[in-house]
């Protein structure tokens, strides 16, 4: 059996997806994909249609640009509450939008994102300096008061050497802000394995706040505060997911023909019920 990557302790299959094994954890319950990715496996799976294809991914990423910015200054004016702006580093930046929100809140920004035309277009579209590739390989000498990880810790493929080089990374008192899926919320346990989550190869981890917690505190780092955060997302974005996630169900077609009637070029708040984001401070 293979070992639970926050506890080392043994686990179980829980189910298929996608022909992915999700298994649980014995002790501490992280569920997480029986799958050993390569270095190349970021680059192949967040490739161009990841961002433009729909299904598991974006209809269209560069569409949301506005909602995504917005997101990016909530965190910022969250970060404010707690320290002065400084220096951050933003993981999986994408076309750097969320970083260019913390910009706009006196944060400066230096991003990783692993597919080279979502870095091509932040760097210059909006003026940032996003390097191409994945933390689990980046090297740089210096620190950050901040390290962002917006939807970000779920897909690492070495998720211990990731978290220990943004531990390396983060200055002493520095902060990680963490945004992720909850998997023990009542939503993603009412719709089980069609939960939206559940999507391997893409995701390869599901937290609960308390087995983030876990893994967070192993590197030295301390919960301020965790809350379920506002989110909008683009409607073309929505029904496209929706659409996928539902094709296999016995309510798909039903389903399918309701999320047509949802208008396109639509900004939609989603039911955060199943999102969770925490701050945590490094000790």
């Amino acid at each position: 059996m293979t070992q639970c990557p926050i506890c080392n302790s043994l686990s179980h299959r829980v189910f298929q997806k996608y022909t992915y094994w999700i298994l649980e954890c014995n002790q501490c319950k992280h569920r997480f994909c029986e799958f050993q990715p390569s270095e190349e496996h970021p680059k192949n799976v967040y490739n161009n249609q990841y961002f433009t294809g729909g299904e598991a991914g974006y209809s269209d990423y560069l569409a949301e640009n506005n909602l995504l910015i917005a997101h990016g200054e909530h965190y910022g004016a969250l970060m404010n509450k707690y320290t002065s702006p400084g220096k951050m580093l933003d993981i999986g930046s994408a076309a750097g939008f969320i970083l260019k929100g913390f910009e706009n809140k006196g944060w400066s920004g230096y991003g990783i994102e692993p597919n080279a035309t979502m870095a091509e277009y932040g760097n210059n579209e909006l003026g940032q300096h996003i390097e191409v590739g994945t933390l689990e390989s980046f090297q740089i000498k210096e620190q950050f008061k901040l390290v962002s990880m917006v939807q970000v810790i779920a897909h690492f493929y070495d998720i211990r050497k990731a978290l220990q080089i943004a531990a390396e990374l983060t200055e002493p008192g520095g902060y990680w802000l963490i945004e992720s899926w909850n998997k023990d919320s009542w939503m993603a346990r009412l719709l089980g394995e069609n939960w939206h989550e559940y999507s391997p190869p893409s995701v390869l981890h599901w937290f609960s706040p308390d087995t983030l917690k876990l893994l967070t505190a192993q590197y030295g780092f301390a919960e301020v505060v965790s809350y379920r955060p506002p989110k909008w997302i683009n409607s073309e974005h929505a029904k496209t997911l929706l659409q996928y996630k539902l094709q296999d169900s016995r309510l798909g077609k039903f389903a399918s023909g309701l999320v047509n009637i949802i208008p396109n070029k639509m900004a939609i708040p989603y039911p955060n019920y199943d999102l969770f984001v925490t701050l945590f401070r490094k000790s």
